[in-house]
């Protein structure tokens, strides 16, 4: 069974850089089989509905500014599948989650960046969906849970976002890691490992530091749906994690 995973996109130059993270999305394509399809949630796509794209080839989104020329010039030109797009529509339907397709809407930095780097010949099928930040926690994970079945057709089930994602408190010229977002990520670590979702679910009120963390919660969804997607087995993995800029969180999970 394809695991499922969830990548930190970082900052949109991530694409551009050369890390011990970036190193690990590079080599990330050689550690699994080829995916027949990508389905991925990034933190820069919220609908009030669940949205599920449905487009023949992607165009790229540049929501961002003042960022290097370079950034503005690429492009993933994705090819959708139409099928899978419903699949998943039947899915959500399936467990009561309503949701739309959207025939328009191109890739943005939270998906295309990370897609650069894990499968840069964008010659994999893609379904992006979006997120809602309005939901529970628990129905966050029973999203991820409802396309688990997907993971036994070798279809890869990824969430792109942040643990800790702050852009008020991040220093552009720090180096390493505050001991806030660290203490908050050992706690988020434990309970992922364990599978605590009764924690998981209550992280905004029991983990240390998780108002600066967390200040709001679009990032962190995308770990929730990752981990759902993961529920038949239960079993988390730290693939990596280090610090930009003080605090900005770049972590790997992988969900089996």
């Amino acid at each position: 069974m394809m695991p499922s995973y969830f990548f930190a996109h970082g900052a949109p130059s991530l694409v551009l850089e050369n890390h011990a993270y970036t190193d690990v999305l590079k080599k990330f394509a050689g550690s699994i089989p080829k995916p027949k399809a990508i389905v991925l949630f990034s933190a820069h796509w919220e609908e009030s509905v669940q949205t599920v794209s449905a487009v023949d080839e992607y165009s790229t989104i540049y929501d961002f500014g003042g960022f290097q020329d370079e950034l503005y010039r690429m492009t993933y030109p994705a090819p959708g599948e139409r099928s899978l797009s419903e699949r998943i529509q039947s899915l959500f339907t399936k467990q009561g989650i309503p949701s739309k397709l959207d025939e328009k809407r191109g890739l943005d930095h939270g998906a295309w960046a990370v897609l650069k780097l894990l499968y840069p010949n964008a010659d994999i099928p893609v379904v992006a969906l979006s997120v809602n930040r309005y939901l529970t926690n628990e129905q966050q994970y029973e999203i991820g849970k409802a396309l688990s079945e997907l993971r036994e057709q070798d279809v890869l089930i990824i969430g792109s976002g942040g643990t800790v994602h702050n852009l008020r408190s991040v220093n552009w010229r720090a180096q390493g890691g505050d001991e806030w977002a660290g203490a908050f990520d050992n706690w988020l670590q434990d309970k992922l490992e364990t599978w605590d979702t009764a924690s998981l679910f209550n992280y905004q009120e029991l983990a240390p530091h998780a108002a600066m963390a967390v200040p709001t919660n679009e990032h962190f969804i995308p770990l929730l749906i990752a981990m759902g997607a993961g529920d038949a087995n239960r079993q988390a993995k730290l693939l990596h994690r280090s610090y930009q800029y003080g605090n900005l969180s770049l972590s790997c999970w992988q969900f089996d």
